[in-house]
């Protein structure tokens, strides 16, 4: 592992704030992600729900998350990429109010999956918008804010949740306006809609999707207005960017294809990170962590807290990674990422274990298998707050040739959102027919082949422009 001791050129503010506001869309999913882990309890009292259907309720989002990101790079490439976050957040907005007032599972569950395909398409545009504007140099920190604002949304969402809880005597029960807690919890998403829209109302275009749509002097605009470059370097920067793109200014699916089984080499690994991302099981603990604790003894309000616990370990980290994103490679953090989680994984599977069940057919939990399981929950959380939740979507900004970046990165984040689908949508089932001793010791198995699949595959994409991507595996 090696760091770069040249000093780093100071990132104008205005790039600084411009992906701050692209990076709040990762809001939407942060606090849609606790609303569920909120509300997954009294939704499955209020509505009977089984477990199938439990798993349903809470996965459907990240279906639609697959189908907005699919589709986001190639609207983006019409559209541009200001107009798709302003959809994006119109969109959530709508579905919040939606689901809060929803009468019956079978209108929350369409609900549900549009309110997805706004939080896909946003996942899409953060990444893609921040690699094309900050500097090769501060790409990784910059790029890191879209996983800072999960965690915050995670958290904040989580905070709000406990709270609405313990003031109605229970998420189930009415808070205000006759309207009970869980349907609150889902109404206040409006906030982090709002903000995102608005944020993105103050946004400029991409530089590159205006030079690729012929826009030129525009581009140079925005390129003097918020880089501080003078005339020849914003010329040149121009110049840079029109030869990257070549005749491909916008891509099709046609254009993924390689020798590689049918795709190139790059989109390949692409989307190794993006499965491997969310096979890790974090949105597990995310998604399910609340009903997880209930279902080992501790009560609706204990369980909520600990989950609250774990989201605050989750912001301190990735704060601490953002930090790091630009001194040490993406391979030696990402290796080292998956060596913590398998290992916390293994741990707690095995902690797991200890549980026996009582008399009355009740798990019991001994305290300090208890305890054991907390602090390797978030010592996982630790290793990918740490290395795979912010340089993953790092990673999947830059690593493509610029010729196919948009669609590549359209793709590999849809992989992304539908294996995590995959795992949220079968959480509930697996865990019950394999027990969960069974079902973290899966979650730390992929978590090992990750060190494998980083060390043998991986580009190292730091400190690299994003013209010099290419189709190799591991390029320098």
């Amino acid at each position: 592992m090696t760091t770069d001791a040249r000093p780093r050129p100071r990132v104008p503010g205005k790039v600084v704030l411009a992906c701050v506001a692209a990076a709040l869309g990762g809001l939407l999913f942060g606090f849609d992600t606790s609303v569920v882990n909120s509300a997954v309890g009294a939704l499955s009292e209020q509505f009977e729900l089984t477990a199938s259907m439990r798993g349903m309720v809470a996965s459907l989002s990240l279906l639609g998350c697959a189908v907005g990101a699919w589709f986001a790079g190639s609207v983006s490439e019409r559209l541009g990429r200001v107009r798709v976050m302003l959809l994006s957040a119109l969109l959530f907005g709508l579905c919040a109010v939606a689901a809060a007032l929803a009468p019956s599972v079978a209108v929350l569950l369409p609900v549900r999956l549009l309110a997805g395909v706004g939080i896909g398409a946003a996942s899409v545009m953060a990444p893609a918008y921040i690699a094309e504007i900050a500097p090769p140099r501060s790409r990784g920190r910059l790029g890191g804010l879209q996983q800072l604002f999960i965690t915050i949304g995670i958290f904040v969402a989580l905070a709000v949740g406990l709270a609405m809880s313990r003031a109605a005597g229970g998420a189930v029960h009415d808070l205000w306006a006759g309207l009970p807690a869980w349907r609150w919890m889902f109404l206040v998403e409006l906030v982090p809609a709002a903000l995102y829209g608005l944020a993105a109302l103050r946004l400029p275009e991409s530089p590159r999707y205006l030079v690729g749509r012929g826009r030129e002097v525009e581009a140079q605009r925005v390129l003097q207005g918020f880089t501080g470059l003078g005339d020849d370097e914003v010329d040149e920067e121009v110049d840079r960017i029109r030869t990257s793109i070549g005749v491909h200014a916008t891509t099709s699916l046609r254009d993924l294809r390689g020798p590689a089984l049918g795709l190139r080499p790059i989109v390949w690994i692409g989307l190794g990170v993006a499965a491997l991302i969310q096979l890790s099981g974090i949105n597990a603990v995310f998604v399910y962590s609340t009903s997880l604790w209930e279902s080992v003894g501790f009560t609706e309000s204990e369980a909520l807290t600990m989950s609250l616990v774990t989201a605050g370990v989750n912001i301190a980290v990735t704060v601490v990674a953002i930090g790091l994103a630009d001194r040490f490679g993406r391979r030696p953090m990402l290796a080292a990422g998956s060596v913590g989680m398998a290992v916390a994984l293994a741990v707690t599977a095995f902690a797991f274990g200890q549980a026996t069940t009582s008399a009355s057919g009740e798990l019991v939990f001994p305290m300090a298998w208890a305890m054991t399981a907390l602090v390797a929950v978030n010592l996982m959380v630790v290793s990918f707050g740490l290395t795979w939740g912010p340089l993953g979507w790092v990673l999947l900004g830059e690593m493509f040739p610029p010729a196919i970046r948009a669609t590549a990165l359209a793709v590999a984040t849809a992989v992304q959102w539908f294996v995590n689908y995959a795992v949220t949508r079968s959480f509930p089932v697996v865990s019950e027919a394999w027990g969960l001793p069974a079902t973290y010791g899966t979650f730390a198995a992929v978590s090992a082949f990750g060190v494998f699949f980083v060390l043998r595959f991986l580009p190292e994409t730091k400190g690299r422009s994003l013209d010099e991507m290419g189709d190799g595996a591991r390029a320098a």
